[in-house]
């Protein structure tokens, strides 16, 4: 009798505890459906800052692990051939800016007045030389003077009617100033004389190296009299704007979320503090789970990647740091959608 009674609270025992895991297990199911937790870390993107020119380096602004920001001058080469190059290339275009000048404003009025007088020194000779003709004719009937100086004096008056004629042509040129051709001819020469200059200017603005975004200089590859060049990086330098974790979901909760949909990420070195973020990308094609992401499904099983773009105004997220992402379902994707104060969508916030 002992016996069946021990039997019998053993099986009520048993019974309890089946109970107490099934009412446990429901909570986490019920609690499971209303977040899905991922993992991953924060996203390491590099960039390698090269020159784009060839000459020693002059300048290095940075060193291993500062900060920069977009525009920041990081390095700067020799110049002092380019700004040769610059100043010639100016002189060239000064001159042929006078040569445009010129040739726009026409002639001057000094010479429109010596064209034109030269043209009545001629006229009045010529008057002159039409008497002295008259009167050899007058002497050639006494026989006071011969015929060949009668022809002479013709000779010399059809001369200069002559220059009358060509000194008249010059003298239309001053008035009509230069040709339309000549004008155009000039200008065109100017727009190649300034391209010349631009290029110049380019390449010597091309020998300062310039920071592409905010992020932090990860290594100094080259020092200061390194013959630098476009192949040849000079830092190596990592992103962090924006930044975002990269994360893995199981095909049976991809359906549970969408792009745009918010989320808080915690890292263990800050646990009781959530950074907001919002997810802006997920892969359309499936991969084999990575090795390093801890999850308790197989590893053989097919995963999406996530990117979830995250907030982090006290710079506290580190590239590389392992985080946690909890995604709350219960929320539409209409809701995830909504405009940010500045007019932007989260989805493609960056």
């Amino acid at each position: 009798m002992p016996k069946l009674i021990r039997s019998i609270l053993f099986a009520g025992v048993l019974s309890g505890i089946a109970a107490g895991y099934w009412y446990w297990r429901s909570g986490q199911d019920h609690q499971g459906t209303s977040e899905l937790v991922l993992y991953g870390n924060v996203e390491v993107r590099q960039v390698e800052l090269a020159i784009n020119g060839s000459e020693r380096i002059a300048e290095l602004k940075v060193e291993e692990g500062d900060r920069v920001t977009t525009g920041q001058l990081l390095a700067k080469l020799n110049t002092e051939r380019l700004e040769h190059v610059v100043a010639r290339a100016q002189a060239i275009v000064d001159a042929q800016k006078q040569v445009v000048a010129r040739l726009e404003a026409g002639s001057r009025k000094e010479e429109i007045a010596k064209a034109l007088a030269d043209v009545e020194e001629a006229q009045a000779t010529a008057v002159d030389k039409e008497r002295t003709i008259a009167r050899l004719r007058k002497l050639l009937k006494s026989n006071a003077a011969s015929q060949q100086e009668v022809d002479d004096a013709l000779a010399e008056y059809n001369s200069i009617q002559a220059s009358i004629r060509s000194l008249q042509a010059v003298a239309d040129l001053v008035l009509a100033g230069p040709r339309e051709e000549d004008i155009a001819e000039a200008k065109a020469t100017l727009k190649r004389y300034e391209a010349e200059l631009a290029q110049a200017e380019h390449d010597l603005d091309d020998a300062s190296l310039y920071a592409p975004s905010v992020g932090v200089i990860q290594t100094r590859i080259l020092e200061v009299g390194d013959m630098a060049s476009p192949l040849k990086p000079v830092f190596t330098m990592a992103l962090n704007d924006p930044l975002w974790v990269r994360a893995y979901v199981s095909e049976s909760d991809l359906g549970k979320i969408a792009e745009g949909m918010t989320a808080t990420v915690v890292t263990d070195s800050f646990p009781d503090k959530g950074y907001p973020g919002w997810i802006g990308f997920i892969s359309p094609s499936a991969e084999f789970t990575p090795k390093p992401v801890e999850t308790s499904e197989l590893r053989t099983k097919l995963v999406y990647q996530v990117r979830v773009f995250v907030k982090n105004p006290d710079n506290e997220l580190r590239l590389g740091m392992p985080a946690t992402v909890k995604i709350p379902l219960n929320q539409t994707v209409d809701e995830a959608n909504e405009v940010e104060p500045d007019g932007t969508s989260i989805v493609t916030r960056p």
